[in-house]
C-alpha cells in the first residue's frame, strides 16, 4: 500500500509540473482554450486628461486605459500590460517593436497607415474645438487665428491637420509645439504665450477643474476624428481579436458607460 501511495503521489506531482506555464482560458466566444497566454505591451501616456493619465492616487487610468482593461477581461488568451512614455515616443516605439500596440486617442492619417495597422472598430470619437483663454472673446474660427499662435502636440492629429491647413493658407497660423511643465499647452495658454489650442470639451473641463486652466471651447467642431488602437503590422491576429472584443463592449453597453464616466458623454458614437 505504501508503494502504491508513493507511485500515486509521484504521478500527481508530474501532472502538476507538466501543467506549469499553461493557463486554462476561454476565448471571446466562451470556448475552453488551453495554452500559453501571450503578453501584449500597450504603449500609452500619462498627460492626456481623462484619456490616459495618473490620478490623485498615483494610478494609471482614463478612458483608453479602462477600455483596454475591459478588453483584457474578454480575451484571456492575452495579457495586456501598459508601458507609459511621452506621446512623441509612441510611434517610434511601435515601429521598433518595443511595444505591440498604442492606446492614446489615435486617429488615422496617411503617414501612420503606411507604417502601422489600425483596427477596424472605432472605440471613440474625438471632437476637437478651438480652445482659448476664458477671457478671449474675438476667436470663433481658424480665420480668427491668422497671425496668432496655436499650440498642439508634435505628431498629433491636430498638428497634422494644422500643418496641412498652413500649406493651403500660406502659413497664416503660427504653430507652436507643446513641451512639458511650463511649456505645456495649458500653462502657455493661461499665461498668454499662445492664443489657442485644439482640444476636446472633456479635456477642457478636466483641466479647468484640476488646475484652474481658465479655458473654454469656441465655434464649431474643427476635427471629429474616429479614434482607433494602433498596432504593429505583424499583429493582425491581435487586431482582429481586439475588434471582436470592442463589438461586444459596444453591444453590452460597457463602452458607452465608460465614455460617460470618463468623458462626460457617450463619445463612442459620433457627435452631431
Amino acid at each position: 500500500m505504501r508503494k502504491i501511495g508513493s507511485i500515486f503521489l509521484l504521478i500527481l506531482l508530474l501532472a502538476i509540473t507538466a501543467g506549469c506555464g499553461e493557463k486554462q482560458t476561454t476565448n471571446a466566444e466562451g470556448e475552453d482554450k488551453s495554452g500559453e497566454v501571450k503578453k501584449v505591451i500597450v504603449g500609452t501616456g500619462t498627460q492626456f486628461p481623462n484619456i490616459c493619465y495618473i490620478d490623485e492616487n498615483g494610478k494609471l487610468t482614463g478612458y483608453d486605459v479602462e477600455v483596454i482593461r475591459a478588453i483584457d477581461k474578454l480575451l484571456p488568451e492575452y495579457e495586456f500590460d501598459f508601458k507609459t512614455m511621452e506621446f512623441s515616443n509612441l510611434l517610434l516605439s511601435l515601429e521598433t517593436k518595443k511595444i505591440d500596440m498604442i492606446a492614446h486617442n489615435m486617429a488615422q492619417n496617411e503617414e501612420r497607415k503606411k507604417k502601422f495597422l489600425f483596427n477596424d472598430e472605432t472605440y471613440n470619437y474625438s471632437p476637437l474645438y478651438i480652445t482659448v483663454n476664458e477671457n478671449t472673446d474675438d476667436v470663433e474660427s481658424l480665420d480668427d487665428l491668422h497671425g496668432r499662435k496655436i499650440i498642439v502636440g508634435a505628431t498629433s492629429n491636430a498638428a497634422v491637420f494644422l500643418e496641412k491647413y498652413n500649406n493651403e493658407h500660406s502659413n497664416k497660423i503660427n504653430i507652436v509645439y507643446a513641451g512639458q511643465g511650463s511649456d505645456d499647452a495649458a500653462t502657455q495658454l493661461k499665461n498668454g504665450r499662445v492664443d489657442a489650442t485644439l482640444a476636446t470639451p472633456f479635456a477642457v473641463d478636466f483641466s479647468n477643474k484640476a488646475v484652474d486652466a481658465e479655458q473654454k471651447v469656441v465655434g464649431d467642431i474643427i476635427i471629429n476624428s474616429k479614434v482607433y488602437f494602433l498596432f504593429n503590422k505583424a499583429e493582425s491576429e491581435l487586431k482582429e481579436q481586439v475588434d471582436e472584443a470592442l463589438k461586444q463592449l459596444k453591444g453590452n453597453g460597457t463602452l458607452a458607460n465608460l465614455s460617460k464616466k470618463w468623458l462626460g458623454d457617450d463619445y463612442s458614437v459620433e457627435s452631431n
